[in-house]
């Protein structure tokens, strides 16, 4: 691989971890409280893995609560 697609490669995997997150707050706040949902994506920034995020993704279509999401991403982060 050249240093021109390492680069590209990365910047597109960076680019799918920013959607990711964009999309599963999205989907938090529309279903929940925008205070309950904020601390949410300071926790997510600390997500680096594209399939742990597609994971929470779905996960946060179908969770119970903002609390329950958060403690899923700490252990998730273990």
């Amino acid at each position: 691989m050249t240093g021109a697609e390492a680069l590209i490669e990365k910047g597109i995997e960076r680019g799918s971890r920013e959607m990711l997150i964009h999309n599963i707050f999205t989907v938090l706040s529309e279903r929940f409280s925008q205070a309950e949902v904020e601390p949410v994506r300071v926790s997510l920034e600390t997500v680096s893995d594209l399939t742990m995020l597609t994971e929470l993704f779905r996960i946060a279509l179908h969770i119970p609560s903002v609390e329950v999401f958060l403690h899923t991403i700490d252990t998730t982060d273990e």
